[in-house]
């Protein structure tokens, strides 16, 4: 048994509404949100006064690099951060 063509593939996928403004959005911002947070762990990583820094004010340091913090990211650093110390 063979699967649809890509021609069916197509049509099928152009006949799906466009994502939410929000996901094309959050998909646009990942690489360098990624960035950001490796460049932070590094060097808290490196530097347990700059982790601390970090940690007290977590939002501050997404900012500064031109991040604007979200919930699941600030938790998601946080908890990576937080293990650096133990």
């Amino acid at each position: 048994m063979t699967g649809p063509t890509e021609e069916t593939l197509a049509d099928l996928i152009a006949a799906l509404p466009p994502p939410p403004a929000a996901w094309v959005q959050s998909a646009v911002e990942l690489p360098q949100v990624r960035a950001v947070m490796e460049e932070l762990i590094a060097r808290a990583s490196a530097d347990s006064q700059a982790r601390e820094a970090i940690l007290a004010d977590l939002e501050q340091a997404l900012r500064g690099r031109g991040v604007e913090p979200r919930r699941q990211m600030l938790e998601q650093l946080r908890v990576r951060l937080s293990r650096l110390g133990e």
